[in-house]
């Protein structure tokens, strides 16, 4: 083979190598999928400030160990967002939640490897999100939920509190930071 030839298969072997390794880069920053023309209303994409790859923190503990992985992305053209969420101690959650223009709420169905699920209903007050409704776990019993989500810092706070007598008493759940994974090595 001439040195002209061998120079060529030499440069679309590079190009390929090089297509290889910033094709899924190329995916990982924020190539998103086309918006739904039925989903462009402003209302849909109220909580697009939590899409993203995040460590979850205890806010008691924040940035010391990380208590769980969240990747958080749109789906449906825009029109929901998915939650996958991988607690350290094996836990794991998977949630949608989306805008319904109908009722005007957001909702939250939220279901895990544990045999619990979980639907919230909503909206959105002074910029967070406030989603309350049944939790059933998988030893039968139901509670009530509260859930907030909201944008602080550089992350999104998440807290929860419960209510085991239909909703007379509230006690905290829950309060983590997630913290994206560039952001928590500042």
């Amino acid at each position: 083979m001439n040195e002209t030839l061998r120079l060529k298969h030499l440069r679309i072997a590079l190009v390929a190598l090089g297509l290889a390794f910033i094709a899924p880069a190329v995916a990982i920053c924020g190539i998103t999928t086309p918006t739904s023309s039925d989903c462009i209303a402003s209302e849909y994409h109220r909580l697009d400030f939590w899409i993203g790859d995040w460590d979850t923190f205890e806010m008691d503990a924040p940035r010391e160990q990380s208590v769980a992985r969240a990747r958080v992305e749109p789906i449906a053209q825009g029109c929901a967002i998915h939650e996958l969420y991988e607690q350290t101690d094996g836990l794991v959650g998977d949630s949608i939640l989306s805008y319904d223009p109908v009722r005007k709420q957001w909702q939250q169905t939220w279901v895990t490897n544990r045999g619990s699920i979980m639907v919230l209903w909503g909206n959105f007050k002074d910029g967070a999100l406030v989603l309350e409704g049944e939790a059933h776990l998988r030893d039968g019993r139901s509670v009530m939920q509260r859930i907030t989500w909201k944008a602080q810092d550089k992350g999104v706070r998440e807290s929860a509190v419960l209510s085991k007598d239909g909703g007379k008493t509230w006690a905290p759940a829950f309060d983590v930071l997630f913290l994206k994974n560039e952001d928590k090595r500042e």
